[in-house]
Order: C-alpha cells, then sequence, then structure tokens
C-alpha cells in the first residue's frame, strides 16, 4: 500500500459521494489530504473519522479567498503535489426552461471553480517539482442527455481546460488529466430517492455492465492518476462508466 506515501493532497467537493471515497482511499494510500465542501457538517464528521492526516475547510470552489487558504492549508503539510477538481452541481431541465440563474449557477462552480482551482496550484506544484491535477468532468463531458444543457456543457468544457493545461504544465512536472464517471450510486445520481435495486432495473439494465457504478470504482482510477504509475499520462480522458459510451445491449439482438 502507500502508494501515496509523502504526497499533499488538495480535493474539493469531498464530503460526500466520489469525494468522500477519494478522499478515504488517498488517505488510506499515505496521503495527508485536506479537503473542502460547503456541505460543513458532513465534512467535519469525515474528517473526525479518518484522523490527524486530513483536514476539512469550508470552501467555496468560486471564491478564490477560499482556494488560497486551502492550499496554504496544505502546504502546511508539505509541498502539495495532487489537485482533484470534485465539486459539481447538475440542473436538469430542457434548453428552452434553464434560466440565466440556473445556467450561470451551474457554470461558476463546474467550470469556473475548476479553472480557479488549476490556475491556483500550478505555483505551488512548480515550487515542488511535481504534480497531478485530476479533473472530474462525466460521461456527459463525452456525449450528452437532454435536460443537461448547463451541466454538459460545463463538462465538456472541463475536458477542454484539461487538455489546454496539459500542454502549457507539462513542461513543469505537472500532469492534468480527466476522469470522465457514468452513473454513480451517490446523492447527484439518486441514491436518496430510490434504491439502488430499482435503479439498476429501471436505468441500467442494458448497460454492459448492467448495474450502477460506486464511488469507489471512481476514486480508484483518480487514485491511479494521482501516483507516480501515472507517469506518462497528461491530457487524457479516463472513462468509468460501466461501458455506457460503447453502447447499450439491444434486447433484439444476439448476445443480448
Amino acid at each position: 500500500m502507500n502508494r501515496l506515501e509523502n504526497k499533499v493532497a488538495l480535493v474539493t467537493g469531498g464530503a460526500r459521494g466520489l469525494g468522500a471515497a477519494t478522499v478515504r482511499l488517498m488517505a488510506a494510500e499515505g496521503a495527508k489530504v485536506v479537503f473542502g465542501d460547503v456541505l460543513d457538517a458532513e465534512g467535519e464528521a469525515l474528517a473526525k473519522e479518518i484522523g490527524d492526516d486530513v483536514v476539512f475547510l469550508h470552501m467555496d470552489v468560486t471564491e478564490q479567498a477560499d482556494w488560497d487558504a486551502a492550499i496554504e492549508r496544505a502546504q502546511a503539510f508539505g509541498p502539495l503535489n495532487i489537485l482533484v477538481n470534485n465539486a459539481a452541481v447538475v440542473h436538469m431541465a430542457a434548453l428552452t426552461e434553464t434560466t440565466d440563474e440556473d445556467y450561470l449557477r451551474v457554470f461558476k462552480i463546474n467550470q469556473f471553480g475548476t479553472f480557479i482551482g488549476m490556475r491556483s496550484v500550478v505555483e505551488p506544484m512548480k515550487a515542488a517539482g511535481v504534480g497531478s491535477i485530476i479533473n472530474v468532468s462525466s460521461i456527459d463531458g463525452l456525449h450528452s442527455s437532454a435536460g443537461l444543457c448547463a451541466y454538459s456543457s460545463t463538462k465538456w468544457a472541463v475536458r477542454g481546460l484539461t487538455k489546454n493545461a496539459a500542454i502549457e504544465l507539462g513542461q513543469y512536472g505537472i500532469r492534468v488529466n480527466s476522469v470522465h464517471p457514468g452513473g454513480m450510486y451517490t446523492a447527484m445520481g439518486g441514491s436518496e430517492h430510490t434504491s439502488e435495486e430499482d435503479l439498476n432495473q429501471r436505468t441500467y439494465k442494458r448497460f454492459p455492465i448492467p448495474r450502477v457504478g460506486q464511488p469507489i470504482e471512481v476514486a480508484q482510477v483518480i487514485l491511479f492518476l494521482a501516483t507516480d504509475e501515472a507517469s506518462y499520462s497528461t491530457g487524457s480522458e479516463f472513462v468509468a462508466d460501466g461501458g455506457w459510451f460503447s453502447g447499450m445491449r439491444n434486447p433484439n439482438m444476439p448476445c443480448s
């Protein structure tokens, strides 16, 4: 174990779901982790559960001051090596029913927050001589679905930001990659409203892997990108979607 020994990580949106799974996994693999979220009660409980090598901060990713405070706290552990831009919101509505306020809220958190985060860690990671930035996009950053004009457009933008930053920052030893989860059994993915069994039957039964994903399954991909094992990977998209992007099994065709 200890694949992240002597590394310091900053994770946004870390209080629950994929973020919490990532925080737990990175800490278990030896990293010192600072994580931020606007969900204070959940974040404080998670930090208390894990122990002294993990610190929670209230963090709004659209505010530069919150980024500055989080980076300063992370560097109290040592040189900042890892950033996971995970904080995100989803808004489901038809294009014609998405208000300016709806769209801008999703844009500010998902896209602008990711941009601020990448920009903010460049100098600390240059000083460290090595870094890995992992931007959590989505399967909807590779294709789209009806009702996701705000969410999908921001997740496509995260994909583009990732490639641009990879080109600019590779010369400084900083790698930048995007992760594209499919459906996960989290609050954003519907866990608060339906059972896993019902969700699988209603939505995922024709997927190549016919079930919803678990946060730990995507966190494992993030972990790989944070380690030195991914030292020659940058500007790339890593998909963990149960085969969603490959296509569905058609019950009218053989082998379905």
